[in-house]
């Protein structure tokens, strides 16, 4: 078993586990998060996601990427259940401890949250073999990071630690590793105490392009506008501040 999946009513804790290839995503893990997927689509929670043995995923597995050919890259094996991850209609929340590289970071890129621990190293050594960052960083780096920071992790291959990381908004906050999984539960809890159609509309809006701004609110907004639940907690508020 490559991931690990622990079900909540409200979420899903899904860990990475190949402890001896530290991570290394390979078929088997793109099923398995595929998989995955189908399960929060099916029924929307928050998804975690982590790695086992102190790291988070040291990047693809090489040794299946060695073998790959030009119509294994256009299929876009990595790329596509990032994507899907990055769609999902909860928030995704990324713990990353230890070693995030290459399609190990392309996946943290995709969630909506990052958080990380003192060992965080983090980065895109792709053209150092040969291949480009395919699965993601192109695209999702400049928009979390600036094109200029994107551009020289990118070219450059070199990691973050920690602390950069967290100066440049890569990570949002840094967290001894032992209370790592507990903070990604609070921020979740934090999540789970909103109205879930709210969060899930709310995210739509973060990932739709500028160009439909600001039509693509004002339709959510109507929805929300229309629903029981908007008029339950704003009626709850009122009566808490009446008191």
């Amino acid at each position: 078993m490559t991931l690990h999946i622990e079900e909540q009513e409200d979420r899903i804790v899904a860990t990475l586990d190949r402890p001896e290839k530290r991570n290394a995503i390979d078929q088997a893990t793109v099923d398995a998060l595929h998989g995955l997927c189908a399960m929060l689509e099916d029924a929307p929670r928050t998804l975690i996601l982590a790695g086992s043995g102190g790291v988070f995923a040291a990047g693809a597995d090489i040794a299946q990427l060695r073998d790959r050919t030009a119509d294994d890259a256009r299929r876009g094996i990595n790329a596509t259940v990032f994507i899907r991850i990055h769609e999902l209609p909860m928030p995704v929340v990324a713990a990353i401890d230890g070693y995030a590289l290459g399609g190990g970071a392309e996946l943290a890129y995709a969630a909506d949250i990052r958080i990380a621990t003192p060992s965080l190293r983090i980065g895109n050594p792709e053209t150092g073999l040969g291949i480009i960052a395919a699965a993601g960083a192109t695209w999702r780096l400049p928009e979390i990071v600036g094109e200029a920071r994107a551009g020289e992790l990118l070219l450059t291959g070199r990691a973050l630690d920690a602390e950069e990381a967290l100066r440049w908004g890569l990570v949002s906050s840094v967290h001894p590793a032992d209370e790592l999984l507990a903070t990604a539960h609070g921020i979740v809890d934090r999540i789970a105490a909103n109205d879930p159609l709210a969060t899930q509309y709310t995210k739509r809006a973060l990932r739709t392009p500028r160009a439909q701004h600001p039509a693509i609110e004002l339709e959510l907004q109507a929805e929300l506008f229309d629903s029981p639940e908007k008029h339950r907690r704003m009626t709850a508020f009122l009566e808490r501040k009446s008191r």
